[in-house]
């Protein structure tokens, strides 16, 4: 039994133009600092199921009044995943979707603006408040791409494989550039460099 809990209700949702402001993640776990490395195939993204059906999706919920979308994104993570770690600051996207829960009372609204992260997991749970209606999965991208319910979820995990791609690309760009400064200074004086990496 879990002594975290969950926020729950809609009492402090945000709301733009009849559009509930959500907040959610991809969340990766490291890889290797590699140019080459094939992340369809490596990369790993968590999912989790969603309560009473069999499907994946990712983490989501509510943008509550009293919190940022980033500390939204995070507080989602905990609770529905189980996870923290080192959340992107810049969102991948934003998403616009139908809420399969899109009536409040006799209200309804039914249209979501999701506003979806990465984050790096650092820390997986042993508990966590919704851990008794889902369940955790490591997909890599490939199959997390063909589980995908939504399409707006497919088209938030291709920006996210988009983003670390090129991430590792200028990362690995930068690495070559240092090295090879690192060299340069050798050659001007090759009994005074000690290279550390």
């Amino acid at each position: 039994m879990s002594v975290l809990s969950s926020r729950t209700g809609r009492d402090r949702q945000r709301y733009d133009n009849n559009f509930r402001l959500v907040s959610g993640l991809i969340k990766d776990e490291e890889t290797e600092e590699d140019s080459s490395v094939d992340f369809v195939n490596k990369l790993e993204v968590l999912m989790v199921s969603s309560p009473n059906r069999h499907d994946l999706v990712f983490p989501k919920g509510g943008w509550e009044d009293d919190e940022t979308v980033l500390e939204a994104a995070s507080r989602e993570a905990m609770e529905e995943a189980g996870v923290k770690g080192i959340l992107r600051e810049l969102p991948l996207g934003v998403w616009e979707f139908r809420s399969k829960s899109s009536c409040v009372e006799d209200e309804c609204f039914g249209g979501c603006k999701g506003y979806m992260f990465a984050l790096q997991v650092t820390e997986e749970l042993e508990a966590w408040p919704e851990r008794e209606n889902r369940e955790r999965k490591w997909l890599n991208v490939k199959e997390a791409l063909e589980l995908c319910r939504y399409e707006w979820m497919q088209r938030a995990l291709e920006e996210f494989l988009r983003v670390m791609e090129e991430e590792t690309r200028l990362r690995t760009e930068e690495e070559t550039l240092h090295d090879s400064s690192k060299l340069e200074e050798c050659q001007i004086d090759p009994c005074y460099c000690f290279l550390v990496n």
